[in-house]
């Protein structure tokens, strides 16, 4: 048996499915920019989406290879959408590549953010330094506190990303930029959220103590429809004080599919298949929804 990797391993250990998150929810954000600037610089694109992408395979590449070690992955109950990749439990030698991936991609982020805040401004390197925490302390630390648990993911992807990448590409911070970051703040959470249903026993052995474990399911679910009354709350509210153009309102075209996922949460508890696909159509909500939201800013 060769001891080698391949380039499918490292994308694998990368999740690279779920990378499509990022050009997802930069892309409102660099609609807005061009809006409120009247030009998009390309090599800040370019920059922003790779320290983007290299933030995002850091904290996959670290939470495989720290899931394998802790033994977690042994136990879990894998699904398309949870419980990781699988990857290193088939193929325990790449260890090594997961812990290598994570350290070239977290330079990359590292050095592309210092460039970016030197050629900028120094006022986004908070923003930085605290995306760079997550990522270092998420599967050790964060998930041993529920709150935080639960809000990382949207501070991450939302707050952060949202809000960073404005601020690069104007120069500033915008009122509009705030407003589409809660919405993505509020659809990550729920992402994040359903997918440690799957994982709640394996999740609690290895000493998490996210909400899942300590609400169980159907309390889960409740939860979630209240993010997703935060995410679509956000959107009506910047558009009714005039932050956004009515038409961003388009992306409230998924909120049914967001109930029906809801549903599909709360019967899961009698009927156990319900539960895969309503992962499947949570992904497809927090991909398609910010995507939206750019859309209703260029009609706007």
């Amino acid at each position: 048996m060769t001891q080698s990797w391949t380039i499918k391993d490292l994308l694998a250990i990368s999740r690279a499915p779920f990378l499509a998150l990022i050009p997802a929810v930069l892309f409102p954000a660099m609609v807005l920019s061009y809006q409120l600037t009247g030009q998009l610089a390309v090599d800040l694109c370019v920059l922003i989406l790779l320290a983007a992408l290299s933030a995002h395979i850091a904290a996959n590449a670290l939470n495989e290879y720290q899931d394998f070690n802790s033994g977690l992955d042994e136990t879990t109950h894998r699904t398309p959408f949870s419980g990781g990749s699988g990857t290193l439990p088939a193929k325990p030698w790449l260890a090594s590549s997961a812990k290598w991936l994570f350290a070239v991609t977290f330079l990359v982020m590292v050095v592309i953010g210092g460039y970016l805040s030197w050629r900028v401004g120094r006022e986004i390197l908070p923003l930085g330094i605290l995306g760079g925490l997550i990522i270092l302390v998420y599967t050790r630390w964060i998930n041993r506190m529920p709150l935080a648990c639960l809000f990382a993911p949207g501070i991450g992807f939302g707050l952060l990303m949202v809000n960073g990448t404005v601020f690069l590409m104007t120069g500033g911070f915008s009122v509009a930029a705030q407003y589409i970051s809660w919405v993505v703040f509020f659809l990550c959470n729920g992402l994040l959220l359903l997918n440690q249903i799957p994982d709640i026993e394996a999740d609690k052995a290895v000493g998490r103590r996210h909400l899942p474990i300590l609400l169980g399911l159907r309390p889960t679910a409740w939860l979630y429809l209240l993010l997703l009354v935060g995410a679509y709350g956000s959107l009506i509210v910047g558009e009714r004080l005039g932050a956004l153009p009515a038409t961003t309102l388009i992306a409230l075209v998924t909120f049914p599919l967001g109930l029906l996922i809801w549903r599909g949460v709360l019967r899961s508890s009698e009927y156990p298949d319900e539960l895969v696909p309503a992962l499947g159509r949570n992904v497809l909500l927090v991909l398609i929804t910010p995507v939206l939201v750019g859309v209703g800013l260029a009609l706007g």
